[in-house]
């Protein structure tokens, strides 16, 4: 697959804004794309290939205690910028919307919690948020911020480290003795505790998807903002959206899984074209 050429962010807003006019329940599904103007990277390439190494799996998270480890001191040293991270214009854009059609629903792919920071209400956090942590035991819960105090406080070597933010909010770490970082526990029953998302192979909790699709059930066209749809849990409502002859619009700058059955494909800037075509 080859990248589309990129749209003038100008020309791909008033394409956008034709598209929009006859439609007043829009479902609106993004994802990576559109963090990256707060300096959140993206998993993908233009052409829809892994830019690095893909996430850690569950199964690995669950069972592997390296592996955990090795996932939380990641996580440790990319928070602090992951933390500071704020909705860009393109979330702004999209919460004005909103707010001016009440009618939009807003399904998000990622873990940012950038739309609710903006603005944007009920916005459906398909992959839930990492701001919290989850007890895998007692299903206890606890901010994130609770977690990196100790963290902090249980592994002081580790402070201060320099690396590269990855998209999930952790680091650009290899080679380093990870077995010697001491990952948290719940501190109700001591078990296991993970990010409050959903890893790569773990299913997205059925309330959510339930709730997604029912919004899907009551548009009356599908945009999709910044996410290359690779993943089966955005694809599957591409898919649904066309199987129910409803138009769909994809803003991204690369290449897509929906490429062929999108009614309209925008390959610009998602936030600069948002602001363009329904900013105030």
């Amino acid at each position: 697959m080859t990248a589309d050429a990129a749209l003038p962010h100008t020309d791909a807003a008033q394409r956008l804004r034709d598209w929009l006019r006859p439609h007043r329940r829009v479902f609106v599904l993004t994802g990576a794309g559109l963090s990256t103007g707060s300096g959140i990277p993206h998993y993908r390439d233009e052409t829809g290939a892994w830019q690095r190494k893909p996430p850690i799996e569950y199964r690995a998270f669950v069972g592997d205690a390296r592996a955990r480890a090795r996932y939380w001191a990641r996580s440790f040293v990319g928070w602090p910028a992951f933390a500071r991270a704020r909705p860009n214009p393109g979330h702004a854009a999209l919460a004005q919307w909103q707010a001016r059609t009440p009618d939009t629903a807003l399904v998000t792919q990622n873990v940012d919690g950038l739309h609710a920071r903006a603005g944007s209400r009920d916005v459906i956090d398909l992959h839930g948020c990492l701001d919290q942590v989850v007890c895998l035991d007692c299903g206890a819960q606890r901010p994130r911020e609770a977690v990196q105090a100790e963290l902090a406080a249980r592994n002081p070597d580790w402070t201060g480290l320099d690396a590269a933010l990855l998209p999930d909010g952790d680091a650009d770490l290899e080679g380093l003795a990870f077995e010697r970082f001491v990952a948290p526990v719940c501190e109700a029953c001591g078990g296991l505790v993970k990010p409050d998302v959903v890893f790569f192979g773990e299913n997205v909790p059925r309330p959510r998807v339930a709730a997604a699709q029912q919004a899907l059930a009551q548009a009356d066209a599908m945009l999709v903002v910044g996410s290359s749809l690779m993943v089966y849990s955005g694809y599957r409502f591409a898919r649904a959206a066309r199987e129910a002859g409803l138009p769909l619009a994809l803003l991204n700058r690369g290449v897509t899984r929906a490429d062929d059955i999108a009614t309209l494909k925008l390959p610009a800037d998602c936030a600069a074209t948002l602001v363009a075509a329904i900013g105030d």
